[in-house]
C-alpha cells in the first residue's frame, strides 16, 4: 500500500512548475508531506514513526520524484539521515537513535557534508574542527548543496580534526539552527532542482557540543557502520529519486506520441510511426531495468544481508539509476518535439533537473575507480 496517497501527489505535481519558475523553496509541499508523517516515514513504530524500510521508502521516493523531482530531491536529504539512524539502530548502534526520535518530533535534518574541491567527499575534508574542553567542536569551513536550506532545524556535518593528540580525526555532529556561526548564502540560482534551495552554507567557528557529537574517524575508507550507512542510504534514495525523474518523463514521451499527429503520414499519431515507437521502446526498457536494482539492494540493507561488494553495488546502482534517467528523459525530449525545448513544458523542467545526477557523488569517475579496485586490486 503506498503512503503517499495520489491526491497529495496531484497537488505536489499542480505546484512543481512554480517553484521552478520563481525559485521559491516549497513551503507548501514540505508542510504537507509533514502533515502525512512522511517525515518519521523511517522512524520506527515504536519510537513514533511509519516504520518504513528503505525498499518502501524507496518506492514513494520514486513517486515523490515523478510529481516533484526538487522536492523529493530535498526530502531525500532529511530521509537520509533517518535511514543512517535506522540502519545503525537495526545494527545494535543506537548512537543516532537521538535523530529518530526527533524527526519523529518534527525537527528536520539537512546534510552539510559535500565541500568545494573535495573529491575525498567521505575519507576527507577541508572544514577545520576544532576541538574544546569537554568534548565539543568548533567548525568552520564551506558546505554547498546544502538542501533544505530555509527550512531545516538539525545540520548533520563533519570535519577534520588536526590537533587532538590522536589526530587526524574526521568528526561528525549536528549543529542546531540558530548557532552562533552557522550562515546560509542566497545564491541558489540554478538550471535545475531548483525548489530544493541547496544553499552553501558558511561554517564559522560553529559550536557543537559534546552530546550532539556522534562519530570521530580515521580519515580514507574506514569499515565503521556509519560509512556503511551514510553510503547505502544517500546512494539508494538518489537512486530512487533519479529513477522518479525517468518514469514520469516516459510517461510524458508516451502521452506525446498518442497526442502529436504527423502531416507526412496524412495526419496519422505518431504513436503509429516507426521511430517514435522505437524511441519510446528503448526507454520504456531501460527505465524498466532499474526498478528491481532499486528494490534487491534497498531489501539487502533491510534485511541486513552480508555483501563483499557492497560499496561496488551501491556506487554502481548510484551512476545506473542517474546515467538511465538522462537517457530516458532524453528519448522524451526527441519523442516530443520542439515543445520540449520551452521553459514552460514539463519535460523542459526534467531535462533540467535530471542534469544534477552527474554532480550528486558518487561520481562517474569515483564509482569506476571504486568498481575497478573491487575487480582488479588497488592502483599500485
Amino acid at each position: 500500500m503506498a503512503f503517499l496517497n495520489d491526491e497529495l501527489l496531484d497537488r505536489i505535481h499542480s505546484r512543481a512548475a512554480g517553484y521552478d519558475r520563481d525559485n521559491r523553496f516549497f513551503v507548501e509541499d514540505l508542510e504537507e508531506l509533514r502533515e502525512a508523517g512522511y517525515l518519521a516515514a523511517l522512524v520506527p513504530t515504536e519510537l513514533g514513526g511509519a516504520g518504513l524500510g528503505l525498499a518502501e521508502a524507496s518506492r514513494e521516493q520514486i513517486r515523490l520524484a515523478a510529481a516533484a523531482p526538487a522536492t523529493a530531491l530535498a526530502v531525500n536529504m532529511h530521509l537520509i539521515w533517518t535511514g543512517i539512524a535506522k540502519a545503525l539502530r537495526d545494527r545494535g548502534d543506537d548512537s543516532l537513535e537521538f535523530v529518530l526520535r526527533e524527526a519523529a518530533a518534527g525537527e528536520l535534518f539537512a546534510f552539510a557534508i559535500s565541500e568545494p574541491g573535495n573529491d575525498l567527499v567521505l575519507f576527507g575534508s577541508k572544514t577545520e574542527a576544532l576541538p574544546e574542553p569537554g568534548g565539543g567542536y568548533r567548525f568552520t569551513g564551506t558546505k554547498i548543496f546544502t538542501s533544505l536550506s530555509p527550512a531545516w532545524t538539525r545540520l548533520g556535518t563533519f570535519g577534520l580534526d588536526s590537533s587532538s593528540d590522536d589526530a587526524p580525526k574526521l568528526v561528525y555532529a549536528f549543529l542546531d539552527r540558530g548557532t552562533a556561526g552557522v550562515r546560509a548564502l542566497d545564491d541558489w540560482d540554478t538550471l535545475g532542482q531548483r525548489a530544493s534551495q541547496s544553499q552553501t552554507t558558511v561554517l564559522e567557528s560553529a559550536f557543537a557540543p559534546a552530546e550532539r557529537v556522534f562519530r570521530r574517524l580515521d580519515p580514507g575508507p574506514n569499515p565503521d557502520p556509519l560509512v556503511f550507512a551514510i553510503f547505502a542510504n544517500f546512494e539508494i534514495l538518489l537512486a530512487a529519486v533519479y529513477t522518479g525523474i525517468g518514469r514520469r518523463a516516459l510517461e510524458l514521451a508516451v502521452s506525446a506520441a498518442t497526442s502529436r499527429t504527423s502531416a507526412r503520414n496524412a495526419g496519422a499519431p505518431k504513436s503509429q510511426d516507426p521511430d517514435t515507437r522505437r524511441r519510446v521502446a528503448a526507454a520504456a526498457i531501460a527505465q524498466d531495468g532499474i526498478y528491481p536494482q532499486v528494490e534487491a539492494l534497498a531489501r539487502d540493507v533491510d534485511e541486513r544481508r552480508a555483501r563483499e561488494d557492497w560499496f561496488p553495488a551501491l556506487v554502481g546502482l548510484k551512476v545506473r539509476a542517474t546515467e538511465n534517467a538522462r537517457y530516458v528523459v532524453d528519448q522524451a525530449v526527441r519523442v516530443t518535439g520542439g515543445a520540449a525545448y520551452f521553459s514552460g513544458h514539463e519535460l523542459g523542467r526534467l531535462y533540467r533537473d535530471v542534469l544534477a545526477g552527474v554532480f550528486h557523488p558518487s561520481s562517474e569517475d569515483s564509482a569506476h575507480a571504486t568498481v575497478a579496485a573491487a575487480l582488479l586490486g588497488p592502483l599500485e
